[in-house]
């Protein structure tokens, strides 16, 4: 009985059709479905240390200090980077060809009877003469004019040697008498262009631009004493002040000892400027 049951359930549900499949909604829908978003890209790796780090020092993650790379440390504490090793190369070289054009290993004497102190860059001349003491102080810093360099880059040819920078600085003469306690004091200077009176036959090459009286033995000059310009000066009283210094030894001749002069230890202390930088580059 149960056998038959069966079977007929089988055979009924043979022939009964399949369900149809209920219709899928069309693409043209009022109500389209939006498309789902591309998966986010991974955050690049500075960016990503950045805010890991909270923001703070974002500059040195993404843009490095200029001159960081490459650092090494010879055991002074200090940094040494492949810039600093050019450079001192540079240096090296700068050095080497400095000294072979070097003119005067040695300072160059002023005639006269002139005794010379130098102190770093600052040259004294003192000379004795009949109950008189004159002095001439110079200094070399600052003493070569601007225009020179231009003035060589623009006239140079490309085979042509490169012209001798000269040093001419003011300088200050000092008359002190041993009877007086007062000292006559002249500041001199040397002009672009060489200046002078029509007629002569020898220009000055050097001028006194200011005189003064200062008291003997003081360091500091008094700015409440008088100070002549002779910008203003007659020409005749001028003219004496040129003779009064020509007698004392501060003539043309002197003034083109004391360029010679300026000149050497001007190029002497340049070279041991570049030897001290060089030192101080490679930390020696």
């Amino acid at each position: 009985m149960l056998l038959a049951r069966s079977l007929r359930a089988a055979a009924a549900a043979a022939l009964r059709p399949a369900p149809r499949p209920a219709p899928r909604r069309p693409l043209s829908s009022a109500c389209p479905r939006a498309p789902l978003p591309p998966p986010a890209a991974a955050p690049a790796l500075a960016r990503s240390l950045w805010q890991l780090g909270g923001g703070a020092g974002r500059t040195a993650l993404l843009r490095p200090r200029r001159g960081s790379a490459g650092g090494v440390s010879c055991g002074c504490g200090g940094l040494h980077t492949e810039g600093d090793k050019a450079f001192a190369q540079f240096l090296t070289d700068e050095i080497q060809e400095e000294k072979k054009i070097q003119k005067h290993k040695s300072l160059p004497k002023i005639s006269g009877g002139w005794e010379l102190e130098v102190h770093g860059t600052e040259a004294k001349l003192v000379r004795k003469i009949a109950g008189e003491k004159i002095t001439v102080t110079f200094n070399i810093n600052n003493s070569i004019p601007p225009s020179a360099e231009e003035d060589t880059q623009e006239q140079q040819k490309p085979d042509e040697q490169e012209p001798e920078l000269t040093s001419t600085p003011n300088f200050v003469v000092e008359v002190i008498k041993d009877d007086t306690k007062q000292t006559l004091v002249l500041d001199c200077h040397f002009p672009e262009d060489e200046i002078g009176h029509e007629g002569e036959e020898e220009s000055d090459i050097f001028t006194i631009r200011e005189v003064s009286f200062q008291p003997t033995g003081e360091a500091d000059w008094k700015d409440t004493n008088y100070t002549l310009n002779t910008d203003s000066l007659d020409w005749a009283l001028y003219d004496h002040l040129m003779d009064f210094l020509a007698d004392r030894g501060v003539d043309n001749t002197f003034a083109d000892e004391l360029v010679e002069l300026s000149t050497a230890l001007e190029h002497q202390e340049y070279i041991k400027f570049l030897e001290d930088l060089k030192s101080f580059v490679k930390c020696q």
